[in-house]
């Protein structure tokens, strides 16, 4: 499904519908070569699978090494702001110290992609009501109307829901049109510089235009996809990675002191070298990436008439691939496959791999030719945050005893939010 085959099996119509709603059809909707499906398909089918083609090899670029590595003192700097204005926060308004760190994280990242991939600061860490934070917070934190329209979507066509006279219609399309006009905008600035051959800055809009291979609404597309993809993906991460080292104090510990031996102190300067030293670092983000990827299901449609395994399975037919399923599999990651454990990282010969006994192990970003085009850029926004917050500060649960649910969305995200007591450590 996902290599040899993979133009097999698309993404769902509801899934196209709903999300691409907001987003439209960029390369997150947009198919595979067309040319490595044997059997007829239909011509809108044949459409997005050129289209993903296209898309995808114009913006590689955008997300090699080479590109990436320039933007860790982009990462590095927000991951500073974060962390600064939490302390802010500490001496004025958190009693006992206790913060919610899901809010924040999340205007961090919505501000690293705003500069990433736009070239443009969203400032939302400083003002947490901007336009667009706003907008962003009511599409992609799920409510009750949100869910019940997810199932309609099941039986009632798309164009009757949309059509509906209800409040969650109404957001979606206001939040819809404020990104994108933000996106439009951006992407126009950018274009008036490269007419007067101005230098673009390195963001994922310069590489894309650049290549010339966008009409100026599928940037668009693009760019809603990334400000989507590029910010909620990684909060549920580091949220989750903060989670996991208060269970564990050994390991926060551990990684601290890996942190301060690299690092002197929050306000040096970072860049790739730096930071892609920091082995226990990788060993703790890609721990987990595995235990909790940021999303926890992905669905294909069948496109023909196909086999999986030998399997015949017919036209239409869901399929789900479930990253939560495949990374704590106990035939490929060993008994303890449900433990947190940095350690597998770092057994000599393990870096890449975890011990893991097949290089489908670890689904967190798929793999193949739809495997997710921002890996790079999100591992290293990753390590970025994660080593400003616990070089800077101790963190223990605010309720040792609270029970922890996960919410119901596009990606996994705590329910109740993340509450954590706070300890900042002295000199550093």
């Amino acid at each position: 499904m996902l290599t040899t085959n993979s133009y097999d099996f698309v993404k769902p119509r509801l899934l196209r519908e709903g999300i691409g709603q907001v987003l439209g059809i960029g390369i997150l909707f947009a198919e595979g070569d067309e040319h490595k499906v044997s059997l007829p398909r239909s011509k809108h089918e044949s459409i997005l699978t050129a289209l993903g083609q296209a898309q995808r090899k114009s913006l590689m670029p955008a997300f090699n090494f080479r590109h990436v590595k320039e933007l860790y003192p982009i990462f590095w700097a927000k991951s500073q702001e974060m962390v600064t204005c939490i302390e802010e926060q500490l001496k004025q308004d958190a009693p006992e110290n206790v913060v919610e760190i899901g809010g924040w994280i999340s205007r961090a990242t919505l501000d690293i992609i705003g500069l990433a991939g736009m070239g443009q600061d969203f400032n939302s860490l400083k003002d947490p009501d901007t336009e667009l934070n706003r907008v962003y917070r009511s599409i992609f934190q799920p409510s009750n109307a949100a869910q019940i329209l997810g199932l309609l979507q099941f039986f009632i066509p798309m164009p009757i829901l949309r059509a509906l006279p209800i409040q969650r219609n109404n957001d979606i399309m206001a939040a819809s049109k404020v990104a994108r006009e933000t996106a439009r905008r951006l992407i126009q600035a950018k274009k008036d510089k490269l007419d007067k051959k101005e230098a673009l800055s390195p963001d994922i809009i310069s590489v894309a235009l650049e290549s010339g291979g966008f009409a100026d609404e599928k940037l668009v597309d693009n760019m809603m996809t990334f400000m989507a993809a590029g910010h909620e993906t990684t909060a549920s991460s580091f949220t989750w990675a903060i989670y996991l080292m208060c269970q564990k104090p050994e390991v926060q510990r551990k990684l601290r002191e890996a942190i301060h031996a690299n690092i002197s102190s929050l306000s040096d300067s970072i860049d790739h070298v730096k930071l892609d030293g920091i082995a226990y670092l990788h060993a703790v983000c890609n721990e987990t990436l595995r235990i909790y990827a940021p999303v926890p299901i992905t669905l294909r449609d069948t496109a023909h008439d196909t086999t999986i395994l030998g399997q015949f399975v017919p036209k239409t037919t869901k399929v789900i691939i479930a990253p939560w399923a495949i990374n704590l599999n106990k035939q490929l990651w060993g008994e303890d496959a449900e433990e947190f454990n940095p350690d597998r990282w770092m057994v000599p010969g393990q870096a890449n791999s975890g011990g893991a006994v097949s290089n489908y192990a670890f689904l967190t970003f798929l793999h193949g030719p739809r495997s997710c085009i921002g890996q790079r850029f999100a591992v290293a926004e990753l390590a970025c945050l994660v080593a400003a917050f616990v070089g800077k500060y101790e963190f223990e649960m605010a309720d040792p005893d609270e029970k922890i649910e996960v919410k119901g969305g596009i990606t996994a995200r705590p329910r109740n939010g993340m509450h954590i007591k706070l300890k900042a450590v002295e000199g550093w």
